[in-house]
């Protein structure tokens, strides 16, 4: 008996391995806004649901790093749901405040942008599988705006 629970048991285990999954790419990083709070970025991640049915997103993770320091962390809970058999775009806003900004001068001055890295997991609710943590990441620069930019 416990030879037959064992074969169900991979056999199981084995089909869930090779089921189909969610896959996401973050497709890039740019400015949004500036405000007197702070400046906002905007993440771009594109998921590929393969599956005939909505999937619920639980929540967007993320940690935004420059010159190895942490400059911002935090949740996006409840950022609504992947289409079925789509690939969709999410905007994940990233908020920085001022004073971090100017706590970056120092790369700022060098070659008016930003260095910075990304960190992402994006939280899906797949059937039977349950809570799918897709982890991204992504180096780059954010080029600041210039006042020939304004004009």
């Amino acid at each position: 008996m416990s030879n037959l629970l064992e074969k169900a048991k991979n056999y199981v285990s084995e089909k869930v391995t090779n089921m189909k999954k969610p896959e996401a790419s973050l497709t890039g990083v740019g400015l949004n806004t500036v405000s007197r709070d702070g400046v906002e970025y905007n993440a771009k991640v594109s998921v590929d649901n393969p599956y005939s049915h909505a999937l619920p997103i639980c929540e967007i993770s993320y940690i935004l790093k420059s010159a190895g320091r942490v400059i911002l962390s935090g949740k996006m809970p409840d950022p609504g749901s992947l289409k079925a058999n789509e690939k969709s775009m999410l905007n994940v806003p990233l908020k920085v405040p001022h004073s971090v900004v100017v706590s970056l001068v120092r790369d700022v001055a060098k070659d008016w942008d930003i260095d910075y890295e990304l960190e992402l997991g994006l939280t899906i609710d797949l059937p039977v599988i349950g809570d799918f943590t897709i982890p991204l990441s992504s180096k780059g620069e954010i080029k600041l705006p210039t006042f020939k930019d304004f004009f």
